[in-house]
């Protein structure tokens, strides 16, 4: 709120004051765990902080202080190791309340939002309390009654069976977020199955939690949120939610699922087709604040903050050129005992820098130089082939570095050289792989023309000529997919081109809406398998084919086992 930023001025200085004095005798007493007098005064001292943010009305920071007292007032005098985790989210936990308190007197503006990983940080450590939701400060009327629309026309057996399948699809698209393995694609099944499960379900108790799922799906999908844990586990309640509306109509999800699904919807800002709606008829308005921007202000509340591992960067930029020179003076002769004892000693020191601030494996190839440095001397000056050696080393380490700029992760195993004498299998490997890559972008154009071609058919009602190379399109994929080893994927996506060719473009009638909806699901699981990289690795996605296979048996097709 605006009155409580504005009142914080007027308490700024004695606040301050005596947050600095938790934080000493916090400090003083993780040092000295069995003098408990440092400790109360601590707890004294966040007793005013919580009671002055109390007067001011600052919730979100009153609730952090409120959170830090109770856990401070948990730890015992002569608190041993087992606390440590306990003492070291409490300091955290104080630095993020400083921080933030300084912000909001800068800018006259809260954003409670971002002490939520603070609170639920401590919550943790202090014994497992259940996090607080993201959703925590977002407000939502959740009465509204949605719209009705036309029912599938199904019978009560046809229905479950359906919904069985559905649920299956939303499995394996959760399961591809949960893994990271390609988060879009995965987005895509998910917001599928929850669409059609939405449509199946229309009008019943239970369909209220598929249409607001099938909005927080696209919310993710088109404000590209953060995968973080939380939604995970939100989507993955989802799946548990859809258990139990399977076979009971009168189900209805839990309000803290939906206020929470309705809050991503929010965040996201979108206006996809499915959320519009949504949006709509809560009255979801755009929040103050985007998921990134959420991301970054928390950073820098908490850490260095990005521009703080940019000077750090610059700092080893800074060593390797001066180890460049030392190695380009050595090249040249101008051999000293000195210059190589400083050279051996700048390795050592950067190796450990590397290591403290995560590039472990680019520590770890200069520490590997360090023996064959020691053994230079001026009278055993170091041979070209070891000079190489360690320039190599130091272009791989400038390169990791860059990283550190641009705040990236590098994986440990990325960059590493083939073995010695591999060189020619390693190349032949690569340009096979390369080859297996042009086939699937092939196989995955040709599925998402098929795809493009039924939604022109459908919108023309039933007009053949979209449909006439539909099935030789989908033949060119199924026998990109024999090349690739797939026989499975080629046969169901041949049994699509099947479908296609007698029972739509050689029919005068269209076929049900249902058969053509199952029909899209065939071939968005198998688009979802080439876009998953499940062709480059089969064992990350064992069950989508299972799921396609489904769907293709549900056209009355046969499939083998």
């Amino acid at each position: 709120m605006v009155s409580g930023a504005t009142s914080l001025s007027l308490v700024r200085n004695e606040l301050f004051t005596t947050m600095e004095e938790a934080e000493s005798s916090l400090e003083h007493f993780i040092a000295e765990r069995h003098n408990g007098s440092l400790l109360q005064q601590a707890v004294e001292s966040l007793h005013q902080v919580r009671g002055t943010l109390n007067l001011v009305e600052l919730t979100g920071a009153e609730l952090l202080a409120q959170e830090v007292l109770e856990q401070a007032t948990d730890i015992p005098a002569g608190a041993g190791e087992e606390r440590d985790v306990q003492l070291a989210a409490l300091s955290n936990a104080l630095h993020v309340l400083r921080r933030y308190l300084e912000n909001v007197e800068v800018h006259r503006q809260e954003m409670p939002e971002l002490l939520l990983p603070a609170i639920n940080d401590l919550r943790q450590a202090g014994g497992g309390q259940p996090a607080l939701p993201e959703s925590f400060f977002f407000s939502v009327r959740l009465d509204h009654a949605r719209p009705r629309s036309a029912p599938a026309a199904l019978d009560a057996a046809a229905k479950e069976s359906e919904g069985r399948r559905l649920r299956h699809m939303y499995q394996v698209g959760l399961l591809g977020f949960i893994r990271e393995q390609n988060p879009q694609a995965s987005l895509k099944l998910m917001g599928r199955a929850m669409s059609r499960l939405d449509s199946l379900y229309a009008n019943e108790p239970r369909g209220r939690l598929c249409w607001i799922g099938a909005a927080a799906v696209e919310a993710q999908l088109d404000g590209q949120l953060l995968a973080r844990k939380s939604r995970k586990q939100l989507f993955s309640r989802i799946d548990r939610e859809l258990k139990q509306a399977l076979g009971n109509s009168q189900h209805e999800a839990p309000r803290s699922l939906l206020k929470e699904l309705l809050y991503l919807v929010a965040l996201a800002d979108s206006r996809g087709s499915v959320a519009t709606p949504v949006r709509e008829l809560f009255g979801l308005t755009s929040l103050p604040f985007t998921d990134h921007l959420l991301e970054e202000e928390y950073q820098r509340l908490a850490g260095p903050g990005q521009a703080v591992m940019r000077s750090l960067s610059s700092a080893i930029r800074e060593e390797l050129a001066s180890l460049k020179d030392m190695l380009d003076l050595i090249e040249r002769g101008t051999v000293q005992a000195e210059s190589l004892g400083n050279l051996h000693t700048l390795l050592g020191k950067l190796s450990k820098t590397l290591g403290m601030v995560g590039l472990s494996s680019a520590g770890n190839v200069l520490n590997a130089q360090l023996q064959m440095v020691a053994g230079w001397s001026e009278a055993h000056a170091p041979q070209q082939q070891e000079l190489l050696k360690l320039a190599d080393a130091v272009l791989y380490v400038e390169g990791m570095v860059s990283s550190l700029e641009r705040g990236e992760r590098r994986d440990q195993s990325a960059g590493q050289q083939p073995p010695a004498g591999k060189e020619i299998e390693s190349f032949a490997y690569y340009q096979l792989n390369e080859a297996r890559i042009v086939v699937v972008d092939e196989a995955r154009a040709g599925l998402a023309l098929a795809k493009r071609a039924i939604t022109a058919y459908l919108e023309t009602g039933g007009d053949r000529m979209h449909l006439a190379n539909v099935p030789f399109s989908l033949q060119t994929v199924r026998g990109g997919l024999w090349f690739l080893g797939q026989e499975r994927a080629a046969m169901l996506v041949g049994a699509c081109a099947e479908y296609i060719q007698t029972q739509m473009f050689e029919m005068p009638q269209m076929p049900s809406e249902q058969m053509l909806e199952t029909l899209a699901d065939a071939l968005s699981s198998l688009e979802y398998y080439l876009e998953a990289g499940a062709v480059m690795r089969p064992e990350t996605q064992p069950s989508v084919l299972d799921l396609a296979a489904d769907s293709v048996r549900a056209l009355g097709l046969p499939v083998a086992a």
